[in-house]
Protein backbone atom coordinates (compact mmCIF):
# COMPACT_ATOMS: atom_id res chain seq x y z
CA UNK A 1 0.00 0.00 0.00
CA UNK A 2 1.64 3.26 -0.80
CA UNK A 3 1.43 6.45 1.52
CA UNK A 4 -1.54 8.07 -0.63
CA UNK A 5 -3.68 4.70 -0.08
CA UNK A 6 -2.59 4.25 3.75
CA UNK A 7 -3.00 7.68 4.48
CA UNK A 8 -6.20 8.34 7.20
CA UNK A 9 -7.29 4.75 6.82
CA UNK A 10 -7.46 4.70 10.66
CA UNK A 11 -9.14 7.71 11.82
CA UNK A 12 -9.51 5.67 15.21
CA UNK A 13 -6.15 6.04 16.15
CA UNK A 14 -7.10 9.35 16.84
CA UNK A 15 -10.72 8.81 17.99
CA UNK A 16 -10.33 10.43 21.50
CA UNK A 17 -9.71 13.83 19.89
CA UNK A 18 -11.86 13.64 17.16
CA UNK A 19 -14.30 12.96 19.66
CA UNK A 20 -13.72 15.79 21.79
CA UNK A 21 -13.16 18.63 18.61
CA UNK A 22 -16.44 17.05 16.52
CA UNK A 23 -17.15 19.35 13.24
CA UNK A 24 -14.25 21.47 14.79
CA UNK A 25 -11.62 19.37 13.77
CA UNK A 26 -11.00 19.36 9.91
CA UNK A 27 -9.84 15.77 8.40
CA UNK A 28 -7.28 16.86 5.85
CA UNK A 29 -7.51 15.32 2.74
CA UNK A 30 -3.73 13.51 2.03
CA UNK A 31 -3.23 15.98 -0.66
CA UNK A 32 -4.22 18.88 2.08
CA UNK A 33 -1.80 17.22 4.25
CA UNK A 34 0.89 17.07 1.86
CA UNK A 35 1.11 20.80 1.07
CA UNK A 36 1.08 22.01 4.50
CA UNK A 37 3.81 19.22 5.04
CA UNK A 38 5.81 21.21 2.53
CA UNK A 39 5.94 24.41 4.05
CA UNK A 40 7.10 22.74 7.41
CA UNK A 41 7.84 19.35 8.21
CA UNK A 42 9.67 18.62 4.77
CA UNK A 43 11.84 21.94 4.88
CA UNK A 44 13.95 19.80 8.18
CA UNK A 45 16.47 17.21 7.61
CA UNK A 46 15.40 14.09 9.61
CA UNK A 47 17.13 12.21 12.65
CA UNK A 48 16.03 8.56 12.35
CA UNK A 49 12.78 7.91 11.73
CA UNK A 50 10.30 10.90 13.69
CA UNK A 51 12.75 13.27 15.32
CA UNK A 52 13.42 16.61 13.05
CA UNK A 53 16.80 18.28 12.92
CA UNK A 54 16.18 21.38 14.09
CA UNK A 55 20.11 22.87 13.80
CA UNK A 56 19.29 25.14 10.26
CA UNK A 57 16.03 26.08 11.96
CA UNK A 58 15.33 29.14 13.91
CA UNK A 59 14.50 27.62 16.98
CA UNK A 60 12.16 30.12 19.50
CA UNK A 61 11.51 27.70 22.59
CA UNK A 62 12.95 24.67 23.79
CA UNK A 63 10.31 22.87 26.64
CA UNK A 64 11.49 19.86 28.90
CA UNK A 65 8.20 19.47 29.97
CA UNK A 66 5.83 17.46 28.15
CA UNK A 67 2.12 18.12 29.38
CA UNK A 68 -1.18 19.56 27.74
CA UNK A 69 -0.73 22.68 30.00
CA UNK A 70 2.73 23.25 28.35
CA UNK A 71 1.72 22.73 24.29
CA UNK A 72 -1.93 24.82 25.27
CA UNK A 73 0.80 27.70 26.75
CA UNK A 74 3.09 27.49 23.48
CA UNK A 75 0.13 27.64 21.41
CA UNK A 76 -0.98 30.46 23.34
CA UNK A 77 1.70 32.45 23.14
CA UNK A 78 2.45 32.12 19.14
CA UNK A 79 -0.27 31.58 17.71
CA UNK A 80 -2.17 34.65 16.54
CA UNK A 81 -5.78 35.49 16.79
CA UNK A 82 -7.80 33.35 14.78
CA UNK A 83 -4.98 31.10 13.74
CA UNK A 84 -5.21 28.10 12.24
CA UNK A 85 -2.96 24.88 13.43
CA UNK A 86 -2.32 22.02 11.72
CA UNK A 87 -1.89 18.77 13.70
CA UNK A 88 0.70 16.06 12.16
CA UNK A 89 0.51 12.35 13.33
CA UNK A 90 3.74 9.97 13.67
CA UNK A 91 2.50 7.86 10.61
CA UNK A 92 -0.12 8.67 8.04
CA UNK A 93 -2.68 5.95 8.97
CA UNK A 94 -4.65 8.68 11.26
CA UNK A 95 -5.02 11.70 8.97
CA UNK A 96 -3.63 15.02 9.85
CA UNK A 97 -6.12 17.64 11.15
CA UNK A 98 -6.62 21.07 11.01
CA UNK A 99 -8.58 23.48 13.71
CA UNK A 100 -8.55 26.58 15.68
CA UNK A 101 -5.39 27.59 17.90
CA UNK A 102 -7.83 28.12 20.65
CA UNK A 103 -9.55 24.98 20.21
CA UNK A 104 -6.11 23.06 20.33
CA UNK A 105 -4.78 24.77 23.25
CA UNK A 106 -7.92 24.38 25.12
CA UNK A 107 -7.77 20.25 24.05
CA UNK A 108 -4.05 20.17 24.06
CA UNK A 109 -3.65 17.07 26.60
CA UNK A 110 -5.87 15.14 24.45
CA UNK A 111 -4.02 15.53 21.46
CA UNK A 112 -0.57 14.91 23.28
CA UNK A 113 -2.73 11.22 24.81
CA UNK A 114 -2.60 10.59 20.91
CA UNK A 115 0.70 9.61 20.11
CA UNK A 116 3.76 9.35 21.44
CA UNK A 117 5.11 12.27 18.94
CA UNK A 118 3.31 15.43 16.76
CA UNK A 119 3.94 18.14 15.24
CA UNK A 120 1.27 21.67 15.33
CA UNK A 121 2.04 23.96 12.65
CA UNK A 122 0.37 27.66 13.10
CA UNK A 123 -0.61 28.56 9.44
CA UNK A 124 -0.28 31.94 9.38
CA UNK A 125 3.31 32.15 10.72
CA UNK A 126 5.09 29.44 9.48
CA UNK A 127 6.02 27.99 13.29
CA UNK A 128 6.73 24.98 14.11
CA UNK A 129 5.88 23.01 17.40
CA UNK A 130 7.61 19.58 17.78
CA UNK A 131 6.25 17.23 20.31
CA UNK A 132 8.55 14.17 21.55
CA UNK A 133 7.04 12.42 24.47
CA UNK A 134 9.81 12.31 27.20
CA UNK A 135 11.50 15.00 25.93
CA UNK A 136 9.30 17.65 25.31
CA UNK A 137 8.90 20.53 22.83
CA UNK A 138 10.57 22.36 20.35
CA UNK A 139 9.23 24.92 18.74
CA UNK A 140 10.57 27.39 15.45
CA UNK A 141 10.45 28.29 12.09
CA UNK A 142 11.35 25.46 9.80
CA UNK A 143 14.64 26.12 7.50
CA UNK A 144 13.72 28.14 4.30
CA UNK A 145 12.84 26.60 1.35
CA UNK A 146 15.31 25.51 -1.23
CA UNK A 147 14.83 26.30 -4.43
CA UNK A 148 16.43 24.81 -7.93
CA UNK A 149 18.91 27.08 -9.30
CA UNK A 150 18.51 27.37 -12.89
CA UNK A 151 21.60 28.46 -15.05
Amino acid sequence: MNPREAYGTHPEYIGATLGLLGEDAIRLSYDEHREFAATSLNRFPAVGSVRLDWSGADVLDRRDSFDGPTLAALLTAHAGPGELVIVFWDNLLPPSIALPAPLAARHAAAILDEAPTCWLLLTDSGILIEFQDGEGFTTGGPPAAVTARTT
